[in-house]
């Protein structure tokens, strides 16, 4: 604390949480320069000038005074500022390792959750099961909610529920939690990481520091990463649970980690439906038994819970087709668990595919296709895997790139599916080459359908 009251911090990004650090920053006394290559947002600029602060340009070289730098999650570690904060020595830390360093006396305890999927689910589930067990807590992180302005801000809390992703964990390196959560680990942001092996050592950093370290027994990558010495290791799987883990049992799910042999709840109870979702459950419910939640608040914060929009998220029928928007599939493991949950399905597919080859997906998913939608900046890709593995099925391309194009996506498929079909928008890719996230992708989905009811 006492060394950021006088350090000199540039702070790298302008945005959701480059503001926060840079602000907070500020009120602790640091000297600050704020860099972006673009404007930041109307109510950013507010907040900055409110706290006597501007964006500059980002500079061309790292200035030579500076004591700390702060990277926004977009930066890739081979940016040019951060590779040279490296090679001159300089610490470079992420919003994650910048809010342990903020915390005030008496700071609330930390969950963390990581995952290629599931991450934003387990963490509402678990601050759910926190609340229903009495404790102040919060969902904060990549979540949306700031965590710089959960510890630096005014409330009193006891328990954070943090998600946190691999390029947030990719510049930690004090974070101690009380327990955190590998979800599950398949390839992903390839591009920011620069190889699958430095994406996984990245998730791992979120077991180094860990009281309990809570695995997915289900997934082999994160069942062979080594428990960190001094860490209590639990699993959670969809079978039968062992000792020291959560599990299935009869349609119950079953905790022989902290309360041996009690029921949980029921897996027909759990919302959004799926396998997937189940064990997002039995992650939350672990790391809420970490922080000492007893069984009936874990099942009555489950009930409590209201799952996020775009996520398996039901619209409707129209002519006897079912339309559902998954559009927070970002990735091929992602899409695969939502698509393994219907059949026929008319696929609507494509967008960043962030250097991850979609082929074994397609390979997968063939037999369950009635027909696909493509569109987005790498919807070659997906033709051409459609190509080796499904070529009988009728596929449609939309090659608009603007964010109107999803209307003729929805008709586009309408047309293509029978009664009792379902069009599943599960793109396995991005959004940003045609729309502002993920949210307005599936906004426009679920919108196109509404048209086809009118």
């Amino acid at each position: 604390m006492s060394q950021l009251s006088t350090a000199r911090v540039l702070v790298c990004g302008a945005r959701v949480a480059g503001v926060p650090a840079a602000v907070r920053l500020a009120q602790r006394g640091a000297s600050v320069r704020l860099v972006d290559r673009a404007e930041p947002s109307p109510q950013a600029a507010a907040r900055l000038a409110a706290a006597g602060l501007t964006v500059r340009a980002e500079p061309d070289e790292l200035p030579a005074d500076i004591d700390l730098v702060v990277a926004s999650p977009g930066l890739p570690p081979g940016h040019r500022l951060l590779r040279a904060a490296a090679e001159r020595g300089t610490d470079v830390v992420g919003e994650i390792e910048l809010a342990w360093r903020l915390r005030g006396v008496d700071p609330a305890a930390w969950l963390l959750i990581t995952g290629t999927n599931g991450k934003t689910t387990t963490t509402r589930m678990t601050a759910a099961m926190l609340t229903a067990g009495g404790l102040r807590s919060r969902a904060v992180g990549n979540v949306g909610e700031s965590i710089i302005d959960a510890v630096a801000g005014p409330d009193q809390l006891d328990v954070l529920a943090v998600e946190v992703s691999s390029q947030q964990l990719h510049f930690t390196s004090t974070v101690a939690p009380v327990a955190a959560a590998v979800l599950n680990i398949a390839a992903d942001h390839l591009d920011w990481h620069g190889s699958f092996e430095a994406y996984v050592a990245a998730k791992a950093r979120a077991w180094e520091r860990a009281g309990v370290a809570v695995g997915n027994v289900d997934d082999p990558i994160v069942a062979a990463l080594p428990t960190p010495d001094g860490a209590r290791r639990v699993g959670f799987t969809l079978d039968e649970p062992g000792p020291k883990m959560i599990g299935v049992h009869n349609g119950q799910v079953l905790d022989r980690a902290f309360h041996e042999g009690a029921g949980l709840f029921d897996v027909d109870s759990v919302r959004p439906s799926g396998r997937h979702n189940v064990a997002n459950a039995m992650a939350a419910a672990a790391l809420a038994a970490a922080a000492g939640i007893a069984p009936g608040a874990l099942a009555a914060g489950l009930r409590a819970f209201v799952p996020d929009p775009h996520r398996n998220q039901s619209i409707g029928s129209v002519g006897g087709v079912h339309y559902v928007d998954d559009s927070k599939a970002t990735n091929p493991h992602a899409a695969s668990a939502s698509l393994h949950e219907y059949a026929p399905v008319v696929w609507v597919a494509g967008g960043q595919l962030k250097g991850v080859d979609i082929e074994p997906l397609v390979a997968d998913v063939a037999r369950r296709l009635r027909a696909v939608v493509r569109l987005g900046v790498d919807r070659a890709q997906i033709a051409a895997a459609l190509a080796r593995h499904a070529p009988d099925i009728p596929v449609v391309e939309v090659g608009r790139l603007d964010d109107g194009a999803m209307s003729s996506v929805v008709e586009a498929a309408a047309g293509l599916a029978c009664a009792g079909d379902t069009v599943l928008l599960a793109p396995a890719a991005a959004s940003y080459d045609m729309f502002t996230d993920y949210r307005q992708r599936g906004e426009r989905f679920a919108e196109a359908v509404r048209g086809l009811e009118n």
